[in-house]
């Protein structure tokens, strides 16, 4: 079984955008978190989609996976305090309904630009090595400061990359790693993602190359880049 697990939890502060979570903006006609899942609704190794999103929103969710046709999803959660939280109530769920040994892939609700190729190669990670984090190699040149004033180090751009999504596991495996987190005084303070919470726990990790464009969306600018992004890609398929 392989399963999708969306977090959409989060109200995107960031974005500027007054009222409306930044997952139910409309781009090209369709909310943004429609992009997301139209994306794994139509990839042939994915078997259901899981996702949480922000509880006052939970009734218009299911409302547009309705009217846009995405017939994977098998559950609808709240979403938590944190993204991460989020992601747990979603895996909780999903553990309700699928064995320990599921594939589970872990995406941001508003990452809609990840290539169906992508996709295929973090389940076949998880086959072979039993997770997958999506990466790409670094552009620019990356500075380590405490202060936020002067470098304390500059890595070499050739090591460096950049951590995206999915991040894949079996279901057993991370739903353990994150009650071991949960478990802590501090439970996520610092873990802003589930591959820095495999590397906490001192658990290796196996990068898959990602695909370029396959942004977060954070801001009202990257709108404008999501939608060349979005008409690329469909001139590509």
């Amino acid at each position: 079984m392989n399963i999708a697990i969306i977090f959409a939890g989060g109200i995107g502060q960031r974005f500027g955008n007054e009222g409306l979570p930044k997952q139910f903006v409309e781009v090209l006609e369709k909310p943004l978190v429609i992009h997301t899942l139209e994306v794994f609704e139509i990839h042939p190794e994915i078997d259901k989609i899981y996702i949480s999103t922000v509880k006052e929103y939970r009734e218009y969710t299911e409302k547009i996976i309705k009217d846009f046709g995405i017939s994977k999803v098998a559950g609808v959660t709240d979403g938590g305090e944190t993204s991460q939280d989020s992601i747990y109530n979603a895996l909780k769920q999903a553990k309700k309904e699928n064995p320990d040994d599921s594939i589970v892939l872990i995406h941001d609700g508003v990452r809609p630009i990840i290539y169906p190729d992508v996709i295929s190669k973090n389940i076949n990670s998880v086959k072979q090595n039993g997770n997958a984090i999506t990466c790409t190699p670094c552009c620019e040149t990356i500075i380590v400061s405490e202060d936020g004033l002067s470098p304390k180090e500059v890595l070499l751009r050739n090591d460096a990359y950049t951590a995206q999504a999915p991040q894949s596991f079996r279901l057993g495996d991370i739903i353990e790693a994150h009650e071991a987190i949960r478990n802590r005084p501090e439970r996520y303070r610092n873990i802003i993602d589930s591959c820095t919470m495999y590397h906490y726990l001192k658990r290796r990790t196996y990068i898959v190359r990602g695909n370029l464009g396959n942004v977060k969306i954070t801001t009202p600018w990257d709108i404008h880049a999501l939608k060349e992004a979005i008409k690329f890609k469909k001139k590509k398929q």
